[in-house]
């Protein structure tokens, strides 16, 4: 969209230089309006700044000159313009027009007062931490934000960036892959998303630190790559949000993917019991609230099984999908639900039951898991009845030198070590990896016009150094633990009884088996009365369930009809009929 040369100066005076915006930040987050159609009209965008990038990684943003903290003048990523844009998607067959506006918002770490500045011991040589988070925002036109719900969302990782669901999910514009096989190269198509939530609520996109055009200063990474500091940033990204588009009093969700699940369990806490900011629900994809669980390090935590059982019926789905059951032929759910049964009886006994599990009750649980996965028994009875993900994906088609995925096990490709163990990479992120890539890169700078000369990392290496140490409800500090947020959930859940939670997954998911899912929302502790408050879906797709289009529309049908029956009316004002 061009705007005209007087609009360009107005705004470019508005937009400020960085030393200025420095010190008129504070102010303006709070008074700022959501842009109008006026506005988008006219295209509210103001050139990017020219900065160097290198190829391979990120340079720190240059130190700031004494006495300006807030926008990096050397650095775009720490520059708070805003790019705005006009377009309409049809979503299924009914049009909707809608601005959408590009940014960044500055956070920092716990502990910040914005009005006294500075942390002590930080000054001109030592400036304080601060990240970047990049957002885009889509706002349906001629709504009022009071009655229209906004939806934040965002992958996981950690380290992800929220390209993921923008570009497969829920954006206006989808790109084009393949359904359970390796995308060719470019060039990618990119089309109207029929499936697009922006029927049901308005959308912001987030990206953590660090990813997509997000950045943290250098130095600074302690402040924000942490279970905990995370979601202070997410916190805070939303606090501002909410003043400076004036939706504060809109119904109000949160979405997350993956990692997304315990940062969206830790963050409605965090926003209900710190913030005082009630939201209307929680919408959650491919869950994992406690490592423990969790068969990607299970083999490093031995007499912790439960990981095997709840992992189970994702390897009898995956097995099903590829005909490689001994008994073919049978209806997916029902079995699900056998295998459902017997993970938590039969199998979980004889786990517990160690070294002491006698020849003949061995030889019965094996024979069951060759039944359930299709693996040899020869295979089942070294592995001592115990099979890790990355082992079930190297092994279910080691007949053909073939490794199953890990995030959408209906993906296969060729195993890059046959005689390898375990899986040496996942399918599924190799197949359609370059196409989601190539299509958000194309489309934030085409279609929204921001970041030209920026550069968009779609996700960092992060996990090894991320500080997983979490700090539950009524706990005196972080506990040295693997990470579990049930606790925070439930007390979400107590703290607000009105809060709605929905619960989605893919049968084909080996990175966060379904069945956790659910054995971790029947083991929240809370009331049990609470749990009419919970909803389950499930798809015959994998980690990421959009990928398959037929379950993409299955997925926006039950989200926005849990956002439609989640929007609360105004309270009624009328005093009841015997003080009339």
């Amino acid at each position: 969209m061009i705007m005209s040369d007087p609009v360009r100066s107005k705004l470019t005076v508005k937009g400020l230089s960085a030393v200025a915006a420095a010190f008129l930040f504070a102010l303006v987050q709070g008074c700022a309006t959501q842009p109008t159609q006026t506005q988008t009209a006219n295209g509210d965008a103001q050139t990017d700044p020219p900065a160097s990038d290198s190829a391979s990684s990120d340079p720190p943003p240059a130190a700031p000159r004494q006495g300006k903290h807030h926008h990096h003048k050397g650095s775009p990523y720490f520059r708070t313009v805003t790019r705005t844009t006009a377009a309409s998607v049809t979503v299924e067959g009914t049009t909707i027009h809608y601005h959408a506006v590009a940014g960044l918002l500055i956070v920092h770490p716990a502990g910040w007062n914005d009005a006294a500045g500075p942390h002590p011991g930080h000054g001109p040589k030592h400036p304080s931490p601060e990240a970047s988070m990049f957002y885009v925002a889509y706002f349906k036109d001629g709504e009022q934000p009071r009655d229209r719900p906004i939806t934040f969302l965002y992958n996981g990782g950690p380290g992800s960036s929220s390209m993921w669901l923008h570009m497969g999910a829920f954006g206006p514009r989808r790109v084009v892959s393949e359904d359970h096989t390796h995308t060719p190269p470019a060039p990618y198509q990119l089309v109207n998303n029929d499936y697009s939530l922006l029927d049901a609520s308005d959308l912001v996109f987030v990206d953590a630190p660090g990813t997509g055009f997000s950045r943290v200063k250098a130095g600074a990474e302690k402040d924000f790559y942490g279970a905990d500091q995370d979601v202070h940033a997410y916190s805070e990204f939303i606090m501002q949000f909410l003043s400076k588009y004036g939706r504060w009093n809109s119904p109000k969700y949160l979405f997350g993917e993956s990692y997304g699940t315990p940062r969206s369990a830790n963050l409605i806490n965090v926003l209900e019991t710190q913030d005082d900011t009630d939201f209307n629900g929680v919408i959650l994809l491919s869950q994992i609230l406690s490592y423990d669980e969790s068969t990607g390090f299970v083999r490093f935590n031995p007499g912790v099984d439960l990981p095997y059982e709840l992992a189970l019926p994702s390897y009898t789905a995956t097995a099903w999908y590829h005909h490689k059951l001994p008994n073919s032929g049978q209806p997916l759910e029902p079995l699900l639900k056998e295998v459902e049964q017997f993970a938590l009886t039969d199998y979980a006994q004889a786990l517990r039951a160690g070294s002491t599990l006698s020849p003949d009750q061995r030889a019965a649980i094996a024979a069951k898991l060759h039944e359930y996965t299709g693996l040899p028994l020869e295979y089942i009875d070294k592995a001592d009845l115990r099979i890790d993900g990355g082992q079930f994906e190297h092994e279910l088609q080691a007949d053909t030198d073939t490794t199953t995925g890990r995030l959408d096990s209906r993906f296969s490709g060729p195993s890059l070590d046959p005689l390898s163990e375990r899986a040496d990479y996942d399918p599924q992120s190799a197949a359609i990896s370059s196409a989601y890539v190539a299509a958000f890169n194309s489309y934030v700078r085409q279609d929204l016009h921001y970041g030209m000369k920026m550069r968009y990392r779609p996700g960092i290496r992060v996990f090894q150094y991320w500080d997983s140490r979490h700090q539950p409800p009524g706990a005196p500090y972080a506990l040295p633990q693997a990470m579990n947020v049930m606790p925070d959930l439930a007390n979400a859940m107590k703290y607000d009884p009105d809060l709605k939670v929905m619960l989605n997954g893919g049968y084909f998911d080996l990175a966060t088996p379904f069945f956790e899912g659910m054995y971790e929302m029947a083991h929240l502790p809370m009331p049990s009365k609470l749990q009419a408050n919970i909803e389950y879906h499930y798809y015959q797709s994998g980690h990421m369930v959009y990928v398959h289009v037929p379950t993409l529309k299955q997925l926006h049908d039950n989200v926005a009809a849990f956002i439609a029956n989640t929007e609360h009316p105004a309270v009624d004002q009328q005093p009841p009929n015997d003080q009339q």
